[in-house]
């Protein structure tokens, strides 16, 4: 399929979503599910589309934040819906935290395993063996990734203690929105090289200048529209399923939602995975899992006192334990990558992880869970303790250039 008719397909599975709010059709909420989340699916793919050909043009920080911003948008909208509008009925507070909680915990225990597995299979099928002569095992991070894990780290530390007041506070929006704009100003310094793109995106950059700009900001319009339309819609949706079919709602905005917004970013990531690019594929899905642990967090008890609420979205015992959870896994998360090495066990035991949530749906079983990452994380922190200087160091902008290349090419040709 040609990339035109790609974009097509897309717009066309995109429009009903602004053409059926515009027009105030009501639909049962199992058929507003499928159309409005299939609008925000194809808003997705889209945006990413867009963002990655854009990087052609827009060079340096600002690129950095906004195609940052861009890549969270289905997510952001989705879950500041639920934020908001918790500020005046107060049971949505609950799909406010799972929609956040449940985006983040897909992207590091699924989306991070899954690339890495991908990129594996990938090696091996094509015969690629490790420099040492054995077989590919594990994806090498480049080095400029201790970026974002130390940007994940400082936001990880944070949000441990954050359930220990059972809300997230105004106090709490400073400190990791603070922490999202120190590291886009961060990674906005470091030296990028040309941008690696493929497929849609590779075909719109390859367009001449004027027309690629001109495609790139059409894109980026139509899609923030169906996002816009789609978000309220999609999320009431997700809440009227789950009654009428007997589902626990908090589980499907929990796990649909973020599934939603989040598959292009999984798909782009599986496909440079693919491809052999298993640092971009981790990195990528990295370099979003930092821009939701702060900004997203961050940015709901914002939205929660703009409709009308306090200073701070309140946390309930099941969500204090989804937020104690997440937090867990994001530790586990930074201490499996401090070493720039994630090897093809630490994916399947992440995966195994995950995994195991669902059939742990207590939330003292999920406080157990958390414990079980929390001291496996311990383990790993203690023992890759020397991989934390030369992250700080990078973080900090004193990653002396004289310091040796720790990574080595993620596959040789046997």
């Amino acid at each position: 399929m040609s990339w035109k008719a790609k974009l097509a397909l897309a717009a066309l599975l995109a429009a009903p979503a602004v053409v059926l709010r515009l027009a105030g059709v009501v639909l049962t909420d199992p058929l507003a599910l499928l159309v409005f989340g299939g609008g925000v699916v194809a808003a997705a793919c889209i945006l990413a589309w867009a963002a990655e050909a854009a990087e052609v043009d827009i060079a340096g920080s600002l690129a950095v934040a906004l195609l940052a911003l861009i890549a969270v948008l289905p997510e952001f909208a989705v879950d500041l819906y639920f934020a908001f509008t918790a500020g005046h009925r107060p049971s949505y507070a609950a799909y406010a935290a799972a929609n956040m909680t449940g985006s983040n915990r897909l992207l590091i225990g699924f989306g991070w395993s899954l690339a890495a597995i991908v990129f594996i299979v990938g090696a091996r099928r094509r015969g690629f063996r490790r420099r040492d002569g054995g077989p590919v095992d594990h994806v090498i991070l480049k080095r400029e990734h201790r970026i974002e894990l130390g940007f994940l780290g400082l936001a990880s530390i944070y949000a441990v203690v954050i359930p220990l007041t059972r809300r997230i506070a105004w106090y709490d929006a400073i400190v990791l929105i603070g922490l999202f704009f120190a590291y886009m100003w961060r990674v906005g310094q470091a030296e990028r090289g040309a941008p690696d793109l493929i497929g849609v995106s590779a075909a719109v950059a390859g367009l001449p200048t004027w027309r690629r700009r001109t495609v790139v900001v059409l894109l980026f319009l139509f899609a923030a529209a169906v996002v816009l339309a789609a978000a309220r819609p999609f999320a009431e949706a997700l809440i009227g399923t789950g009654r009428d079919l007997g589902i626990d709602e908090f589980l499907l905005v929990q796990w649909l939602a973020p599934l939603a917004s989040e598959a292009p970013e999984l798909v782009v990531a599986s496909l440079f995975a693919w491809r052999g690019s298993g640092s971009k594929a981790v990195g990528t899905l990295l370099s979003a899992e930092v821009n939701q642990w702060t900004l997203l967090v961050g940015a709901l008890p914002i939205a929660y006192l703009v409709g009308g609420g306090g200073w701070g979205l309140p946390l309930d015992h099941r969500q204090n334990a989804e937020f104690v959870l997440t937090s867990a896994q994001a530790v586990l998360g930074f201490a499996v990558l401090a070493n720039l090495r994630f090897h093809a066990w630490e994916a399947l035991v992440m995966l195994g992880l995950f995994a195991a949530q669902f059939a742990l749906p207590n939330p003292t079983a999920r406080l157990w869970l958390a414990g079980v990452y929390l001291a496996i994380g311990a383990v790993i922190l203690v023992a890759e303790r020397r991989h934390y200087p030369p992250i700080a160091r990078m973080v900090m902008r004193r990653d002396a250039e004289q310091e040796e290349e720790d990574e080595q090419p993620e596959a040789a040709v046997p």
